[in-house]
């Protein structure tokens, strides 16, 4: 997946075959006053900070989405860790004065804002694309991180996509932003999902701004055709992934990535059951990433 498009085996009208878990900035818009910091070219890039304790966990939002998306997370994980959330630059209140929206540079947003509060030890947690945010962010960051969570970022590796199939996936967004979109998340909930959930994450999503949009799309499924390369020395690295379909779970396997599995939800599992996802994140760091 390289914009992280997760269900990657889906149709176009199932979401163009990404997971890039766009998100937008209308209904939903971060709660809390922020704090801001410039990334390496200058943008100011929102973020805010809680809890304490070890490891801290930097949740990294999806493709066009902003730091409200993890609304469900921080009161709960807050309690026994540092939880950090942040608007990638272009996203919710962070600036938008950057030529070129990248997964590189997304990833130097989340260095600027770790940098900024000099965790001992963090744990990135990627959303879809926010998923190849946190191994460019790992890449920056060094032996400060412990480890990389994939939510829903992958569901297999080892397939390239040309630049001509990259090209082609972004062409109907590029053309029409906004029915497009839309289509693309509806393909992205189970069947059973809460509509009043769908209909705001659609809306939501369809009104990002299309030119930023369209651009971390295109670098989102580039940066895809490399991931198996460039996660090398990125680790450990675990995905929590909804339990359908499962036919990649090898193939990930076989790149060293340890595979956890959500039944009844889809790509947005984190807001569709958030006490659940709470719970299993909570085990994989556990796991994973604690010294015991």
């Amino acid at each position: 997946m390289g914009l992280s498009l997760a269900p990657l085996g889906r149709s176009l009208a199932a979401a163009t075959l990404v997971c890039v878990a766009a998100c937008s900035h209308s209904p939903y818009t971060p709660a809390g006053s922020a704090q801001f910091v410039p990334s390496s070219d200058t943008v100011q890039i929102a973020y805010q900070a809680s809890g304490s304790g070890k490891p801290a966990l930097v949740l990294i939002h999806g493709w066009s989405c902003d730091s409200s998306y993890w609304a469900g997370q921080v009161d709960e994980l807050s309690k026994d860790f540092q939880v950090i959330t942040m608007d990638l630059g272009g996203h919710g209140r962070s600036g938008t004065g950057r030529a070129n929206w990248t997964i590189d540079s997304f990833g130097e947003d989340v260095a600027a804002v770790v940098d900024r509060l000099r965790p001992e030890q963090v744990v990135l947690v990627g959303h879809s694309m926010g998923g190849d945010v946190a191994v460019a962010a790992a890449r920056r960051l060094g032996g400060r991180v412990k480890g990389v969570v994939w939510v829903d970022t992958y569901q297999k590796l080892g397939g390239t996509r040309s630049a001509a199939e990259v090209e082609e996936i972004v062409a109907p967004f590029a053309s029409d932003f906004q029915p497009t979109t839309a289509a693309f998340v509806r393909g992205m909930f189970p069947s059973a999902a809460d509509q009043e959930l769908v209909n705001r994450v659609a809306e939501d999503m369809s009104s990002a701004p299309p030119t930023i949009a369209v651009s971390a799309l295109r670098s989102s499924l580039t940066y895809g055709r490399s991931i198996t390369e460039t996660m090398k020395g990125v680790g450990p690295i675990v995905a929590i992934n909804p339990d359908q379909p499962a036919a990649g779970i090898e193939s990930m396997k076989r790149h060293g990535v340890h595979v956890v599995t959500m039944s009844g939800v889809g790509h947005f599992m984190m807001m569709e059951q958030p006490a659940r996802f709470n719970a299993l994140l909570r085990a994989v760091v556990a796991e994973h990433f604690t010294s015991h």
